[in-house]
């Protein structure tokens, strides 16, 4: 079960946290960032949580000490503060996710589940998804214990449609992120690869490969 550190000195919006928390992850609680450092450091954690003004050590100073460490654990900071540039502030230290008061409870869990889960690909690289595996440090896609012989574009484009499923990429996105800025392929270059994608995974019936007309495309997981 993953570790979550909740960083809030308002006792009752803490326990409210923690509270929507526990029935999905181990929570652990901190006052400040001082005290916040100090289960930091003693124990393994896989998501921080963290208010922005607090006493002895506010949210920007606990992100920038663990940033400055060189922690790569997610922080998701939860605060008042609606300000762009108080938000251009968390995200240039190093935040990687930011929910402002009041909190939407139910909105807080999906980011923090993608949080991890983004987590989770980054340091083992692989996605599994039902019978559906992913490795991107082998270059590898395998349903139900069979190998699916993929391209390397092919496999690029499944391996970023996967690590954020629902999220739609423009064509421009695709061209930029997979082939690169300079490339002189088509949207045409796209779309037959995507059709390739669909024929080799014709089987997999844990995700969907769904074109937005005119805009891009997205995977939906549908298991």
């Amino acid at each position: 079960m993953a570790v979550i550190l909740v960083v809030e000195d308002n006792k009752n919006t803490q326990l409210l946290t923690a509270t929507r928390l526990k029935p999905y992850f181990d929570v652990v609680c901190a006052d400040d960032g001082l005290d916040a450092l100090d289960v930091f450091y003693s124990r393994h954690i896989d998501l921080v949580i963290s208010d922005i003004m607090m006493p002895n050590m506010d949210g920007f100073e606990l992100l920038q000490r663990i940033r400055s460490e060189g922690f790569n654990t997610p922080v998701l900071l939860l605060t008042a503060k609606q300000a762009l540039q108080d938000k251009r502030e968390g995200f240039n230290l190093g935040t990687d996710d930011y929910v402002t008061k009041p909190v939407d409870y139910d909105e807080l869990l999906l980011r923090v589940n993608a949080l991890l889960r983004r987590a989770r690909i980054a340091t083992e690289r692989q996605i599994k998804i039902g019978k559906l595996s992913i490795d991107d440090a082998e270059h590898t896609a395998i349903y139900d214990g069979e190998s699916i012989p993929l391209s390397r574009k092919e496999f690029d484009l499944l391996y970023k449609f996967l690590s954020y499923p629902g999220k739609i990429f423009t064509k421009k996105q695709i061209l930029d992120e997979i082939w690169g800025i300079d490339s002189e392929c088509t949207e045409d270059t796209i779309k037959t690869h995507i059709n390739r994608l669909r024929n080799k995974l014709d089987g997999c019936n844990e995700i969907e490969i769904i074109t937005i007309k005119g805009f891009g495309y997205k995977v939906e997981i549908t298991k």
